[in-house]
């Protein structure tokens, strides 16, 4: 009798119907949103303050030079003192006062401005100030040298080179950072789901394992077949529960925005800000760019090998995590075992980001690519740039290969460490069992 499919739905059940599963499936989202509409609250609190500088120019040479924005606005208090201009700012509890006294000469004046104000001011408010009093000291430097500073600027050639393969196809520089955009999503979602889901995995083992309950399990199901029953329960327990938090994030956001008038999707900064005020309108070539590298993206190959990818990744970490529940006695012994696990999927993300966008067709990244512990991250970040779709089969044939290699690896282990009980393994213990 094939008791497969009975152990799938057995730990599907047990996990769907656990009180803490259905709590956190509940409240992860709930806390979530809250956080999100926390910081789109505090970020729009934020916008909404008006800063007020007080500017005190004795040199006359920034008159009407400073321009107001949303969230500063600049006073004029020329013709007082240095001293009742600190006394007025500090009475009004205005947010600083920008102090620039005459000098002998424009070269002098780098090292005289002062800024005084209650508190440390905002490092976005400083540079603001700095790029206007900069733009407007070297175009007077440059006048007092004879030269015109607006044909030397007119004079300048900037130089924007078009991208284009040898078949037609237009690509921009944008491309390699979305490119890598996608695989670094993609790496971080099975990141996270390997630590969340695994854990679930070898903590169901340990279990099952110390009540005891497993002798009797054991005794009429094979090793193997128990093995993959966990893994499979477990991942479509892991499933059901991540497409309940999209539906309620989505259905939560959705209304918080609606009642509170809370956009949670749109958290701007002041530095955000000031880069769109400042931003050079030939720039706006930008959004072009990124429409154009979208339209290009091979989104059919990336969805398709992101789910095959997904699966067969996680499958493989999970065997191995079983493994390590069934070797030990409680979740405090599992932390010797947990590195050497981790350590490839972080080197593939090292690898992925450092390695595959500067080449993504060189060795290293063709190599960790096919090895089936870095495979899911680094071949997904390498897709986006063109890979062959042999390349991307025989990676996939390797990685779900060495899972059932896994399995049957993890299955020796498990069927002995299930019933070990008060001994901590050794890995030279692990491997006596895998000849048993």
């Amino acid at each position: 009798m094939n008791h497969l499919p009975l152990i799938i739905k057995r730990e599907y059940l047990n996990k769907v119907r656990n009180k803490s599963f259905i709590i956190m499936t509940f409240l992860s989202p709930i806390i979530m949103v809250g956080i999100f509409t926390l910081v789109a609250y505090l970020s729009q609190l934020n916008n909404d303050t008006v800063n007020t500088i007080n500017v005190l120019d004795e040199s006359e040479m920034f008159t009407n030079q400073f321009e107001n924005t949303k969230t500063l606005l600049y006073k004029n208090v020329n013709g007082i003192s240095l001293e009742k201009a600190k006394k007025l700012t500090q009475e009004k509890e205005i947010y600083g006062l920008l102090y620039i006294p005459k000098t002998n000469t424009i070269d002098d004046l780098s090292e005289a401005i002062t800024f005084y104000s209650e508190e440390s001011p905002s490092i976005t408010i400083m540079g603001a100030i700095e790029n206007t009093i900069e733009n407007k000291v070297n175009v007077l430097k440059l006048e007092n040298a004879g030269i015109n500073a607006q044909q030397i600027e007119d004079l300048k050639i900037k130089i924007d080179t078009k991208l284009e393969t040898f078949d037609g196809e237009k690509t921009s520089k944008l491309g390699s950072g979305l490119k890598l955009a996608f695989g670094g999503v993609a790496g971080y979602l099975l990141f996270m789901f390997i630590i969340i889901y695994g854990n679930m995995i070898m903590r169901s083992v340990i279990e099952e394992k110390t009540s005891r309950i497993i002798e009797v399990i054991i005794s009429s199901v094979k090793p193997k077949k128990l093995l993959l029953g966990k893994i499979f329960g477990t991942t479509l327990a892991g499933i059901t529960q991540f497409l309940v938090w999209i539906v309620l994030m989505l259905v939560l956001s959705t209304a918080i925005s609606s009642i509170f008038g809370i956009d949670t999707s749109a958290v701007s900064t002041p530095q955000q800000e000031m880069i769109t005020q400042n931003i050079d309108p030939s720039s706006q070539q930008m959004i072009t760019d990124v429409f154009l590298e979208l339209n290009n993206l091979p989104i059919a190959n990336l969805m398709v090998m992101f789910v095959f990818f997904f699966v067969g990744g996680y499958l493989l970490y999970a065997s191995l995590y079983a493994a390590i529940g069934a070797a030990v006695d409680s979740e405090t012994d599992t932390q010797q075992f947990m590195l050497p696990i981790l350590m490839p999927l972080i080197l593939g993300m090292y690898v992925g980001f450092f390695t595959v966008i500067e080449n993504p067709h060189g060795t290293v990244s063709q190599v960790f690519s096919y090895i089936p512990l870095t495979s899911p991250v680094v071949m997904l970040m390498r897709i986006p740039f063109g890979v062959p779709l042999w390349q991307q089969l025989l990676s996939l044939a390797i990685l779900f290969a060495t899972f059932m290699a896994t399995v049957w690896f993890a299955a020796k282990i498990y069927r002995v460490g299930i019933l070990m009980y008060g001994k901590k393994p050794s890995y030279k213990e692990i491997i006596k069992w895998l000849k048993y």
